[in-house]
């Protein structure tokens, strides 16, 4: 089999490299986030190393937490001036992850009060059934 290019990868090669699944790295062509690389003779995909490295920055993003939109939007911003904006979005992410932490310390606490209740209960009953069919049980009332 002919190698490629050293500047050229197979959809498999960029797999390989980035760690992302081929089906992932369509679907991000398909969505417009990852650009659509040049295509041979034989209408198979080759890669270079912008996308190589692109596919790394989405797939952190990612990791991260990051929304495609705000992925997208991260991608699109390439002058100096941009750095506001990437730091108003990554601002915004964690809020809404610190939103998240508090939602899942207040699911947290009170599982642990169900818990708590259903091993010092002498009844027959499961408090966790009794409480989970009376939301006027639990200790926080919103959730």
């Amino acid at each position: 089999m002919a190698s490629l290019p050293d500047h050229e990868l197979t959809i498999g090669a960029l797999s390989a490299e980035s760690g992302c699944k081929v089906p992932t790295i369509r679907y991000y062509e398909k969505i417009g986030l990852l650009p659509e690389p040049l295509r041979t003779g034989g209408n198979q995909r080759r890669y270079r190393q912008s996308h190589l490295k692109c596919l790394q920055f989405i797939c952190h993003g990612r990791e991260l937490g990051f929304s495609l939109d705000a992925i997208r939007e991260l991608l699109s911003l390439n002058s100096p001036s941009s750095c506001q904006r990437a730091d108003q979005i990554v601002h915004q992410h964690l809020s809404d992850i610190e939103g998240k932490i508090e939602r899942l310390l207040g699911l947290k606490a009170e599982l642990s009060a169900m818990l708590h209740a259903c091993e010092t209960s002498q009844t027959y009953d499961c408090r966790v059934i009794e409480i989970l069919s009376d939301h006027s049980q639990c200790v926080a009332k919103k959730h």
